[in-house]
């Protein structure tokens, strides 16, 4: 797909819909608004999914107990969770959202490598794609069948607060910020009320949404992908961390370079809605 080097981690929508009724296939649905649109994703899902899909709710496979929302779950919590929505071992999971697929559904990807689930996909394009070309959408919901999974938690992807902390003095890690520019700079209000604005000391800038194409949402090229880390002053090559307002679009980040080689970017799973709101930690404007 486009001269990726891993291009597994995307599907195109010709491809799903070859492959919807292969027994190895289970689709995703991780639709997820900010809170400033008020918008409900589930009720949304249940208007309208790629038939078959299961919805996964990331505030609810997540550690509720957390002050801050959808952060990483237990592998126990994450494993029960899943299990009853049917994805498990020996599963190729496709994950769409319907902001292009490259949000929640980048999100839900990084999770599952994460827990150690290799084969998982991001539809390119997302709903939006899909239903843009005709494709069929469902409004019954499925009945999925329990299936065993076997977390197997891969550290090296995941960065805490207290991690970037200390990345601040050892500059191990290139860190990406993905939030829009504005809001990198502390000019612009976040989404979620936070007690700081600005970025992590050292944090380069790269919004997620200059990885896609305006037209439809799916993910530039390989070469022109590659420019855009290039002009952010990004080495794909360095040990990479991903940043955003609260863990999700980071992960297109972590996507992205994955398309591109590095398959170890990791996420900062509190992101800014973290990092702002404990104010002993240093900022940058």
């Amino acid at each position: 797909m486009t001269d990726y080097i891993n291009p597994d981690a995307l599907v195109s929508t010709q491809w799903l819909a070859d492959r919807l009724q292969a027994p190895d296939i289970r689709v995703v649905d991780a639709t997820f608004f900010l809170p400033t649109l008020n918008r409900d994703a589930r009720a949304e899902y249940q208007r309208c999914h790629i038939p078959g899909a299961v919805f996964f709710d990331i505030d609810d496979i997540a550690d509720t107990a957390s002050p801050y929302k959808h952060t990483m779950p237990a592998p126990e919590v994450f494993s029960a969770k899943v299990r009853k929505l049917g994805l498990g071992d020996g599963n190729h999971i496709v994950v769409y959202d319907a902001n292009g697929g490259a949000a929640a559904a980048a999100r839900v990807w990084w999770m599952f490598r994460y827990f150690g689930h290799r084969s998982v996909s991001v539809l390119n394009g997302g709903l939006g794609k899909w239903v843009a070309e005709g494709r069929p959408t469902d409004d019954m919901p499925p009945v999925p069948r329990d299936r065993h999974f076997t977390a197997r938690v891969n550290t090296t992807l995941f960065r805490s607060a207290e991690d970037l902390l200390a990345n601040i003095t050892s500059r191990r890690d290139t860190v990406i910020d993905a939030r829009a520019a504005a809001r990198y700079r502390g000019e612009a209000p976040e989404p979620r009320a936070t007690l700081q604005v600005g970025h992590i000391p050292g944090a380069l800038n790269l919004p997620f949404a200059e990885l896609l194409s305006p037209q439809d949402q799916t993910f530039l090229p390989a070469d022109a992908l590659r420019q855009k880390f290039a002009d952010a002053g990004i080495d794909l090559k360095a040990p990479l961390v991903a940043s955003c307002g609260s863990g999700v679009t980071a992960c297109v980040i972590a996507l992205g370079a994955y398309l591109l080689g590095n398959t170890d970017v990791a996420v900062f799973d509190g992101s800014w809605a973290e990092w702002g709101m404990r104010t002993e930690l240093p900022v940058e404007v």
